[in-house]
């Protein structure tokens, strides 16, 4: 029995509990919305012992530890008392069937609307005890399946029952006075209704991906008093830095596999297993790359590549406070974009993560797979995000005839890379051939800030150097003085000249020779036929002109037209006549 609204508050627990137990207790609020890293361990500190417990168990048996009765439901389990001990399990089992029957009996209806139906009497039985005041918790898991995210008109009379509940759950006078509390668990906010998660009676609880002492802790606790050297070949203290973005279920897996195989853990293994794990984690909507290169592979670009390995230098010293929070990497198609952002992810030392398709159909799924991606983001730092084809990936302001999906996603957007928190932490590249097209808002100083322009090589040097090293990335063994003579005016990309390597390599592999020679590369070359766009890239390579922020990142022959008094303003012209040619 409760003698009054309050939830058990220890010095050790994690800071979303704390506020949960402090915003309880205020009357701030007894329904809260649990949503986050909600899948994850969480530590409970005994007087004798240190151990671990999945989320409902924790609120159970800790927050709600005093509580009368704690009752738990999910579709696949239906609803089930939990209790730390088998004697308090007892104990309440034998309480809630003084009120509505054995809780066996309830476990077999598996209609939701019914259970919570009876649920809501039971809680009402309970307030007709004025005398004894009792408590009780109801924890429901996967609360999205529950009242699921959907427009008022699509919403079923069944979701619309259940909706209702919840929502007099959260707003009734009544229960608001009595020692009730109500957890919803859901990983995803967007995937829960709209009417429960802006509704002033509940209260949104993130739950966040653990930091590096909490990996750190975990890791040495699963050791379980063994020589962490025998189970990783790396300190435990290491393993907590490169484990950043997995939570601690993915940690007790490693451990696991590490103590059952006798097998240490080794740097190559666990690189395999986080790009699993976090592509896992995202749903297939990112992709983790680990670079392979660094700005030493990149050909050209001189101004650019200085800044870039100057603002590398810059954040392997800590000084995160210098760094842009993101750049715009723009130019005509094939140069590199995506290369020289994976460069400088090497050069730095951090994991990249691609952006991939996060869109989906369905309402609502868009926005909470971004709001997936972005939290595993925020956990990872410093880490490089590629955005390829942002004008098309990123939405923008107005977002006509998607029911406002491109606005929120904008918005989602805008606001994270807008949040200095996360200065040389989360460094976006937005890569794009289009720059006009991107919303300003995102381009701006703050977010974005510098606009780096790439054009085709214009040298026979630079043209010999980008072969040579078009090579090397692909594999392929070329000695300099099996060059042929190459014309600056056939303006080759990078991609046609890493094509043309490849179609080298091919003629090299027919002829049975062992390596690729002059006769090769030339037969590849005088075979080849550049793309006719010539009206769109000389479209695109004006706009990246305009889009520069330094003039530096120019060459000098676009550097000088650009820099004329009527330079801007002609290029400007020169735009809008291309854009009305090809748009």
């Amino acid at each position: 029995m409760s003698d009054e609204k309050t939830l058990i508050l220890e010095k050790w627990f994690p800071p979303w509990a704390q506020l949960m137990a402090e915003a309880y207790a205020a009357g701030a609020s007894q329904t809260f919305i649990l949503h986050g890293n909600v899948s994850d361990l969480v530590r409970v500190e005994g007087r004798d012992e240190v151990s671990y417990k999945m989320l409902p168990e924790f609120l159970a048996t800790q927050l709600f530890g005093q509580f009368d009765s704690v009752v738990s439901y999910d579709l696949v389990s239906g609803p089930r008392a939990l209790a730390s001990t088998p004697a308090r399990l007892d104990r309440i089992n034998r309480h809630i069937e003084r009120f509505i029957g054995p809780v066996e009996e309830l476990r077999k209806t598996r209609d939701p609307a019914q259970v919570l139906t009876v649920l809501n009497r039971y809680l009402e039985l309970l307030l007709l005890r004025e005398g004894e005041r009792l408590s009780a918790a109801l924890i429901l898991d996967y609360a999205h399946f529950l009242v699921p995210s959907t427009e008022v008109a699509h919403t079923s009379r069944e979701l619309a029952s259940n909706l209702a509940t919840l929502l007099n759950w959260a707003k009734s006078p009544y229960f608001k006075k009595s020692p009730f509390a109500f957890c919803l668990v859901s990983e995803r906010l967007s995937d829960l209704h709209g009417a429960l998660v802006q509704n002033a009676h509940t209260q949104k609880i993130e739950i966040p991906f653990p930091g590096r002492e909490e990996r750190l802790r975990y890791l040495l606790w699963s050791a379980g008093g063994r020589t962490f050297s025998d189970l990783c070949e790396v300190p435990a203290e290491r393993l907590a830095d490169l484990t950043a973005g997995l939570t601690l279920v993915h940690l007790q897996g490693l451990m696991q596999r590490a103590i059952r195989t006798q097998k240490r853990i080794q740097l190559a293994d666990l690189k395999s297993y986080k790009k699993a794990m976090i592509e896992g984690q995202c749903q297939g909507l990112v992709e983790f790359i680990e670079p392979a290169h660094n700005l030493d592979m990149v050909v050209g670009h001189v101004a650019a590549k200085k800044r870039l390995q100057e603002d590398a230098d810059l954040i392997r010293q800590g000084r995160l406070d210098a760094v842009p929070m993101g750049y715009l990497f723009c130019g005509p198609v094939g140069t590199g974009k995506t290369f020289l952002a994976e460069c400088y992810a090497g050069s730095v030392g951090i994991p990249c993560l691609k952006l991939l398709n996060f869109r989906s159909k369905y309402v609502g799924e868009t926005e909470g797979n971004l709001e997936k991606i972005l939290k595993v983001l925020r956990v990872m730092g410093p880490v490089a995000v590629i955005i390829d084809e942002a004008d098309a990936m990123l939405g923008n302001r107005e977002g006509g005839g998607d029911s406002g999906t491109s606005a929120r996603v904008f918005g989602q957007f805008a606001t994270q890379m807008g949040n200095t928190a996360y200065r040389g932490k989360i460094i976006w590249f937005l890569l794009t051939c289009r720059p006009d097209l991107l919303p300003i808002d995102l381009k701006r100083q703050g977010r974005c800030e510098v606009h780096i322009p790439l054009f085709y090589p214009d040298s026979p040097e630079e043209i010999r150097e980008v072969f040579l090293v078009m090579g090397k990335k692909s594999k392929v063994d070329i000695q300099p003085e099996e060059l042929p003579e190459i014309r600056p005016d056939l303006r080759l990309s990078g991609a046609d000249i890493e094509g043309i390597v490849t179609r080298a390599q091919r003629l090299s592999l027919i002829a049975g020779a062992d390596d690729v020679r002059r006769e090769h590369l030339q037969a590849a070359l005088d075979a080849f036929v550049p793309s006719a766009e010539s009206d769109e890239k000389l479209l695109q390579t004006t706009a990246a002109v305009l889009e520069c922020t330094e003039s530096d990142f120019l060459p000098e022959s676009l550097r000088k037209e650009y820099t004329s008094p009527e330079g801007r303003a002609t290029l400007m012209r020169k735009f809008r006549r291309l854009q009305m040619t090809v748009d």
